[in-house]
């Protein structure tokens, strides 16, 4: 799951990492944060104990996984090994 803040027009910190979610996928948790479902044009998660927004996708094979930020999204290293097979085409 790629992960990113949705502050500043998405020049937040960004993740490739595992996220698990409940049921019926309203709710998300990742890193010990609860996140729940929200619609905005900027965002599609938020959390619930600090209200800060986030747009949770699938990572993208052409490594176009910030937008707008700088840098590269921080993988977490139970996601990598998932992420580099998916980049080399698997």
């Amino acid at each position: 799951m790629q992960l990113k803040t949705g502050y500043d027009t998405d020049r937040g910190p960004s993740w490739i990492c595992w996220v698990d979610f409940n049921r019926t996928w309203n709710t998300a948790r990742f890193h010990g944060k609860e996140l729940r479902r929200f619609r905005t044009a900027d965002a599609n998660f938020y959390d619930v104990e600090t209200e800060e927004t986030y747009w949770l996708s699938g990572p993208k094979k052409d490594r176009t996984d910030l937008r707008y930020g700088p840098g590269a999204p921080v993988i977490d290293e139970d996601a990598r090994a998932a992420y580099e097979e998916l980049l080399a085409g698997g």
